[in-house]
């Protein structure tokens, strides 16, 4: 197992749910860690935290929160992509507003933030990139056909960052969640919230991936509260 003493992880999504769980997990066992948010007054700093602006439609801010981070940190060895989107986007709607926004923050976001680490991760010989995926992102299981379709390319781009950055020491890790107790699940009604998977469970997968040696690397980890046919 790496270890993660000295090693800087960048977190999207980072003031709540799983990017907020994973924030946490990752200060506690050592990780320094720039937190991506939208509204950086929304997260305090403290000890190896530091909070950067960051909105994954706007590449400028993908790049200065790279370059903030280091400027911060001295490096970058591990971006973990938590943030994104789901409001409903049936593929009969008319209108693909719905469909175009979540491209633009769940598929577009991640694959520009790599991007820019890209450089750093590469630099340290063991970069890490874990992308928060979903169950929708290995089956269609409701009406949100933008969701799936979002986080079907989610799983795509990681198995293209695994194919491209191998040679560099580069491993990625596609999480793949079902309902997870969040604000992003808030609108559920029909499964009880102590059901739910836990975001600090699903945080404890991440810190698995991003500590696994270049020789043990894991591309997707699925996990749901309930009993799946595939799992």
């Amino acid at each position: 197992m790496l270890d993660p003493f000295g090693r800087v992880a960048l977190v999207t999504g980072a003031n709540r749910g799983i990017g907020a769980a994973v924030v946490d997990r990752l200060l506690h066992i050592g990780y320094a860690v720039a937190a991506g948010v939208r509204d950086p007054s929304s997260l305090q700093p403290r000890g190896n935290l530091t909070v950067h602006r960051y909105e994954a439609e706007d590449e400028a801010l993908a790049a200065s929160f790279v370059t903030e981070a280091v400027a911060a940190h001295g490096r970058v060895d591990a971006l973990v992509n938590a943030a994104g989107i789901n409001p409903m986007a049936n593929f009969l709607d008319e209108d693909e507003g719905a469909h175009d926004l979540m491209w633009r923050v769940n598929v577009k976001g991640p694959m520009r933030l790599t991007r820019h680490a890209w450089p750093h991760l590469a630099a340290c010989g063991e970069g890490r990139v874990v992308n928060i995926a979903s169950l929708s992102g290995k089956r269609v299981a409701n009406e949100n056909t933008g969701y799936s379709l979002s986080k079907f390319a989610v799983v795509a781009l990681t198995q293209a960052i695994r194919k491209q950055g191998w040679d560099a020491g580069i491993r990625a890790t596609a999480v793949c969640p079902g309902f997870v107790d969040t604000d992003m699940t808030a609108h559920v009604t029909a499964v009880a919230r102590d059901a739910m998977t836990r975001p600090e469970d699903v945080a404890a997968l991440v810190e698995t991936a991003l500590r696994l040696p270049n020789t043990a690397t894991v591309g997707e980890m699925l996990v749901n509260w309930r009993l799946e046919p595939f799992l």
